[in-house]
């Protein structure tokens, strides 16, 4: 079993022992006590003796057995004064004690370095030649929070040979997604109990899977301001949303591809919902940047890595119409939906073999969340008029939507060449078969400009910018201007949001202010999300439950 451990910088040893505490409370299996800050070099012998009786004190009344930890400033920790006095230290903290920690941690470069400091923390840990019963085990580790260092596996197997260590660990910045499978291989394939994690956001994959791939330990801290590295989640997201506890080898993988990706809702519901069916699931964010390169190499390593069982993914912002673009190069097959709007937020992967590739299908469940909601409002679709708001991948979806519907589509984008180019390619795609207009999207969709959009009454307008979100180029900004046009509207005027954080965007708030009814983004969210879960698990989604969690997740933020 994977264990978790909630590392603990000692700057003050009352409110160490308290977090190690709340550690314990919290689910966690062990605690790191990181002294390096509370004992960052030689300070006088008074000062020692005084410091030494403090930490013997915090390691014998700690809750959990202790990683013990003085990290040199070299490997991005706090100690930079005489290598003797740091071994010293430790030897005063793990030698003939009646509360010694259960591991000490020490930097396998350190350890290789001198004779003299290897020999004394040989004698500080339980060691097969050593006739003393020591009950500390060493862990050698290993750290670099610039790259994967370049003769990693060449350390690794120092480490590996050496008869003192129990424990390899080994830590570096992942530079992308890819990063986090030799990750995973080397954990595989260890001839001891190793620890192996990315830092950095796109390292969260290594920290949830540890045990997916058979690692020692993961770190989660106690909260996002006390973690001690890079890209480490708390431990309530660890055992929580990512239900740690419960990956095992046959846990499949999924995710949300976009770029930003680290406050999407989506691992919030899609978890859940995995838990509250029973499916055997974990969903992560997964960070590409925005790039063909950086899309085309990450899915198709995802997709190639047999025993990540990689399942499925959500794909946002700006992958949408890669998604597209990717076939058939990497996408097998895609839906109607898809090949028409040349956009796509939805991959599932079904394995047909141990040497064949997986079949990729794509489809868009943004389209049908918004056929939903309009064919909900109970308008009359072919006389219905639409103002779609931008020229992206959601304003394809949802123009698409209402072209289904049958009703008058409008596009206002603020990039006209962009949208001009979106509604040519629009106009030539054949209808679908029960569309209750005629079967060319032709006449029922244009290129709207300022005038018309002030001029010309519509029944609905959907915003499907950035406008208005939350971290976006302009939260504050009115998407639609709905004080222009309210005069001229009738209160029965729909106004949707494709944007859900915050759930009350400002366009939101001038429409209801005005009376006017109004859609949020929660919904289409919601909506969609309900059938990606379903395409993948085969079950019928916790609507329900997906909705109250993205609102009381927004509402308390």
């Amino acid at each position: 079993m994977t264990l978790v451990c909630v590392p603990i910088m000692v700057d003050d040893p009352e409110a160490a022992l308290a977090d190690a505490r709340v550690a314990k409370d919290a689910g966690a299996d062990l605690v790191e006590l990181r002294i390096d800050s509370y004992f960052p070099g030689s300070e006088g012998d008074s000062e020692d003796r005084l410091r030494v009786e403090t930490l013997r004190s915090l390691i014998a009344d700690c809750p959990l057995p202790v990683i013990l930890t003085c990290r040199s400033a070299e490997e991005g920790g706090d100690y930079d004064g005489d290598e003797v006095d740091r071994v010293s230290l430790l030897e005063k903290l793990c030698v003939n004690v009646e509360h010694p920690p259960a591991y000490l941690d020490f930097e396998l470069s350190a350890y290789q370095r001198s004779a003299n400091i290897r020999q004394k923390i040989n004698l500080c840990v339980d060691h097969p030649k050593q006739q003393r019963d020591v009950r500390t085990r060493l862990i050698l580790s290993m750290h670099d929070f610039d790259q994967r260092p370049s003769d990693l596996m060449r350390r690794l197997a120092d480490a590996w040979a050496e008869p003192a260590a129990s424990v390899v660990k080994f830590a570096y910045r992942c530079r992308s997604i890819r990063d986090n499978l030799e990750i995973f291989e080397i954990l595989r394939d260890a001839p001891k109990p190793t620890i192996g994690l990315g830092m950095g956001e796109f390292g969260l994959m290594s920290r949830v899977l540890a045990p997916k791939f058979g690692g020692f330990l993961t770190f989660a801290s106690l909260r996002d301001s006390a973690a001690t590295a890079p890209g480490q989640p708390t431990i309530s997201d660890l055992l929580g949303m990512y239900r740690i506890r419960s990956i095992g080898k046959d846990t499949r993988v999924y995710g949300v591809i976009g770029w930003p990706v680290t406050q999407s809702m989506s691992p919030l519901i899609h978890n859940a919902g995995f838990e509250a069916r029973g499916w055997d699931g974990v969903y992560l964010p997964m960070p590409v940047p925005d790039s063909d390169e950086a899309f085309k190499a990450t899915l198709d390593v995802l997709a190639d890595a047999r025993r990540l069982l990689f399942a499925g993914a959500s794909v946002t912002i700006p992958h949408k119409e890669r998604v597209f673009q990717s076939f058939p190069s990497l996408i097998t097959e895609m839906s109607n939906q898809v090949e028409d709007v040349g956009a796509g937020n939805t991959l599932q992967l079904e394995p047909i073999g141990e040497d064949l590739p997986a079949v990729v299908l794509v489809t868009n469940t943004d389209s049908e969340a918004v056929r939903q909601l309009l064919a909900e409002l109970n308008e009359d679709p072919p006389r219905c008029r639409v103002a779609v708001l931008g020229a992206g991948g959601v304003a394809k979806a949802v123009a698409y939507a209402g072209y289904v519907l049958g009703a008058q589509v409008t596009v206002f984008g603020r990039n006209t060449e962009r949208a001009a180019k979106f509604v040519r390619e629009l106009q030539t795609l054949d209808g679908p078969w029960d569309s209750p207009a005629h079967p060319i999207f032709g006449d029922r969709i244009e290129l709207g400009s300022p005038s018309i959009l002030a001029e010309r009454r519509h029944h609905v307008y959907i915003n499907c910018t950035p406008v208005g979100m939350t971290g976006g180029p302009d939260p504050e900004g009115l998407s639609i201007p709905v004080h222009d046009l309210a005069d001229n509207l009738p209160s029965e005027t729909v106004f949707f949001d494709a944007v859900y954080n915050p759930i009350e965007t400002p366009m939101l708030k001038a429409a209801r202010e005005h009376g006017f009814r109004t859609i949020d983004g929660v919904e289409m969210f919601v909506r969609q999300a309900s059938a990606q879960f379903e395409l993948w698990t085969g079950e019928q989604a916790p609507v329900q439950l997906f909705d109250r969690l993205v609102r009381e997740r927004l509402g308390g933020a």
